[in-house]
């Protein structure tokens, strides 16, 4: 009797035991990043002891207004708002992916009857055998299915899953990183026109001194009308600067409230343009915190990593799938004996195994396009790095570069200010004519123009570097 039962139990051990060895096997390779050739520092660092984007925006930027537009953009900007719409999405497909490890399992209530004709053959059987003319069928079940993670193709699954759910993440933190270096550098540029705005008014209002005075001049005979046309030349000049600028100030308002989710209007303002301090810290820490910091490069490195278990995926749809199946519950063909127990009891179980034959090249392709996909992955991952190390250079070489065209910027505006004022004082005195004064004008106002656009350009840049080393999200 014993060796009976031993006999009986023997292919179950086996089923156990290519189970445990199965259960061994993984299909895929681990993740593993890819060798990346970066500098140890960047050429024009100053520091890298630590890096601007461990930085909150509210501790970077220090105008309270600009503050503010940040904050507003952020809790409305409709591109944020869509990100972080995909990453809800994206995290409930991780949620699904994380129960792919759970067995199927459900429940089911069924009643019915059946009344063959009376002359059918059904009809004549039930009326011979069971004496009546109908057959009622009640079943109350549960059932489990599971399909057991033998290459461990799920755990590849729930990985991808993962891995997309933090690529769209981090690529919602990219967005706000943009989000912020867009809001400041549209406000930065705002204070310029402001500023530009201002000299154009003042440089009308010193034009329309010159043409007064020359056109006394012509009235008294020292000069032609040829004078009163540049001098008038030179005022038209100036004031066309004027509604120029006042239209692209209102366009920039518009677009400011855009990022903010904002109907057009006005943007309020407190400060200047030459009251925001340019700070000096260049903080830029080593090339390597990029790949913590950048949220567009841990997004891309996110990618290849669901791109690398889909690999597993594919290969491990090429094996076969071993499932196992089980229910059990109550039958009856009489509702009164429906909750007899235990002849009421009923129960199955089964185990398959199935191997796709005539699919084997249909799914040998979508296993090669997975390694050529994971191939992209990397070469996109490498192509963010080093653009992100770009970006972080250029940046630095603005800002060194802008320092000293500031400088000259601000001599040169000085000298040619104090120009206009002798040019008018020998004027007057009739030591210097009204080309020389209408000359040393012109050249005061470009000078002042440009001087304002680097000063823009240079808070442009730390902008740039702020958001280039990943600092924003914060």
């Amino acid at each position: 009797m014993q060796k009976h039962k031993t006999y009986h139990t023997i292919p179950y051990i086996t089923v156990f035991l290519m189970a445990a060895v199965l259960l061994g096997c993984s299909v895929g390779r681990n993740y593993k990043q890819p060798s990346l050739a970066l500098p140890e520092k960047y050429n024009a660092a100053v520091s890298a002891d630590s890096s601007l984007a461990t930085r909150s925006w509210k501790v970077f930027f220090q105008d309270t207004t600009l503050a503010a537009l940040i904050e507003r953009s952020i809790a409305h900007n409709f591109n944020l708002q869509l990100a972080i719409k995909r990453i809800e999405v994206s995290r409930s497909y991780s949620r699904q992916a994380r129960a792919a490890w759970l067995p199927a399992w459900n429940a089911q209530v069924a009643a019915s009857t059946v009344n063959p004709s009376e002359n059918s053959l059904n009809g004549i059987s039930l009326s011979n055998f069971l004496h009546v003319k109908h057959i009622e069928d009640y079943t109350l079940s549960t059932g489990i299915s599971w399909e057991l993670d033998v290459w461990g193709k799920i755990r590849r699954q729930k990985q991808a899953a993962l891995a997309d759910y933090l690529q769209t993440y981090e690529a919602g933190r990219a967005v706000q990183t943009s989000l912020v270096a867009q809001v400041a550098d549209s406000y930065y540029n705002l204070l310029m026109m402001d500023e530009q705005l201002a000299i154009a008014r003042r440089n009308v209002s010193l034009s329309d001194s010159l043409l007064n005075i020359i056109r006394l001049q012509k009235d008294a005979g020292e000069v032609t009308e040829l004078a009163v046309q540049q001098a008038q030349a030179q005022q038209q000049t100036a004031a066309l600067l004027v509604p120029q600028l006042e239209q692209a100030i209102t366009l920039q308002e518009n677009a400011i409230h855009l990022l903010a989710g904002e109907l057009p209007g006005e943007v309020a303002r407190q400060l200047a343009l030459s009251d925001i301090v340019i700070g000096e810290n260049l903080a830029t820490g080593v090339p390597a915190d990029l790949l913590r910091f950048r949220p567009d490069v841990r997004a891309s490195e996110q990618a290849l990593i669901a791109a690398n278990a889909r690999v597993g995926v594919a290969q491990g749809n090429m094996y076969p799938a071993l499932s196992l199946t089980a229910s059990g519950g109550l039958n009856a063909y009489k509702s009164s004996s429906w909750f007899t127990v235990p002849a009421s009891l009923f129960g199955t179980a089964a185990g398959n195994l199935v191997q796709p034959i005539f699919q084997r090249r249909a799914l040998r392709t979508q296993f090669e396009v997975a390694k050529i996909h994971r191939e992209e992955q990397v070469i996109a991952f490498r192509q963010s790095v080093t653009t992100a190390v770009h970006e972080v250079t250029n940046a630095l070489i603005k800002i060194d570069k802008l320092a000293t065209q500031q400088q000259v910027a601000t001599a040169r505006a000085q000298t040619l200010d104090q120009a206009v004022t002798n040019a008018q004082l020998l004027f007057r005195s009739g030591m210097a004519n009204y080309l020389e004064v209408i000359t040393a004008q012109s050249r005061a106002l470009q000078a002042s123009l440009e001087k304002s656009a680097i000063t823009r350009q240079q808070l442009s840049a730390r902008v740039e570097l702020y958001a280039s080393l990943g600092g924003g999200w914060k």
